[in-house]
């Protein structure tokens, strides 16, 4: 018999997680901004998103995903990019 252990896992296992955000029930312009969006309207939709985040069943989950696998963009587990930036430098440098 082949020696499956060592293939990824099916990939319902890796995201079913998903399924069960509240980002679900909210369009993803909320969580991506658009090209050139700064100052307060960049900051008001960056809390809009985390208000969707602060009290998802999978916000943890949903963190740790965008760190590990650093998304690049959007507002993932209530932070948004440069947060997450801080975050792993943090802790690379406590490492």
């Amino acid at each position: 018999m082949t020696d499956i252990a060592r293939l990824p896992k099916p990939t319902l296992d890796v995201w079913e997680w998903q399924f069960d955000g509240h980002c679900r029930q909210v369009s993803p312009e909320v969580f991506f901004h658009p090209e050139g969006e700064r100052g307060n309207q960049r900051r008001s939709r960056d809390d809009r998103a985390k208000a969707v985040c602060d009290t998802c069943p999978v916000l943890k989950l949903c963190r740790e995903h965008a760190l590990m696998s650093r998304e690049p963009y959007g507002v993932w587990g209530g932070m948004t990019e440069e947060e997450r930036i801080r975050t792993l430098n943090q802790r690379e440098l406590a490492s």
